[in-house]
């Protein structure tokens, strides 16, 4: 098996802030890694450094054997609450404009098929004609990972891809991320507050504290002795259903 990502020595400063620091890890090829942390831990620094956006202050990163920004078969779901929902598209259109790197200014029959099929395969073809402003969170986010997955990535990369989506729409996402990692081989990162959709779905959790606490198994790096040194506080509940639901006490 090969190697996805791997990071040496990875450190970011901004203006003086070390938002990661001596980071060191190897993520192999097919997996499904969820990188969890507080707030300011830099998970979506670790994203930016990844697409290539955010050069390092020190250390080296490889991205499917390439430098970041080097590198094709990369699909990207960012933050809902980054998007601009007032730009004048329909669905079909956004998910196209991600396939060819620039704005789909008529479709043609063929490319209009391409995108229903996406859309279709993240339960959403009754959305190719819906304008982009009336989306609700949970189905712009079907859109955007239609649009990541119409590429058909080597590595997905999700920034957050609950937030903002009730507890039906997240187990569909996950189910399609799986689904998509099994078919294609394609290694999944997401970033994501919710561990118990790392217990129950990630191969691999990343503890990310600015500097990286914990790499494994969600099993054996869930553990509240590295819960407790990422998040600072003890009490955490290993007994999780499914979603982040706590059944410790049920």
């Amino acid at each position: 098996m090969g190697t996805a990502i791997e990071t040496a020595g990875l450190t970011v400063r901004l203006g003086g802030f070390a938002a990661l620091d001596d980071v060191s890890l190897t993520l192999a090829d097919g997996a499904f890694v969820a990188v969890l942390g507080p707030n300011g831990a830099g998970k979506s620094t670790l994203l930016q450094v990844l697409l290539g956006l955010i050069k390092p202050s020190a250390g080296n990163v490889t991205v499917l054997g390439r430098a970041p920004g080097r590198t094709s078969g990369i699909g990207y779901v960012p933050q809902l609450k980054t998007l601009d929902r007032s730009f004048p598209a329909e669905s079909c259109e956004v998910v196209l404009c991600g396939l060819k790197r620039r704005w789909p200014w008529r479709l043609s029959a063929a490319q209009h098929a391409i995108a229903v099929d996406a859309l279709s395969k993240v339960g959403a073809a009754q959305l190719a004609h819906r304008a982009f402003s009336v989306l609700s969170g949970g189905e712009l986010q079907r859109v955007y990972l239609a649009r990541a997955l119409a590429r058909r990535p080597r590595l997905l990369l999700l920034d957050e891809p609950a937030a903002g989506i009730d507890v039906a729409g997240e187990a569909d996402m996950y189910d399609v991320l799986e689904a998509y990692r099994r078919e294609s081989g394609a290694t999944v990162l997401m970033v994501t507050h919710d561990w118990g959709a790392a217990f129950h779905h990630a191969t691999c959790a990343l503890l990310l504290n600015r500097r990286l606490i914990a790499q494994g198994p969600p099993a054996t790096a869930l553990s509240d002795a590295n819960l407790s040194e990422t998040f600072g506080h003890t009490g955490h509940a290993h007994a999780m259903g499914r979603y982040g639901e706590d059944d410790s006490h049920a």
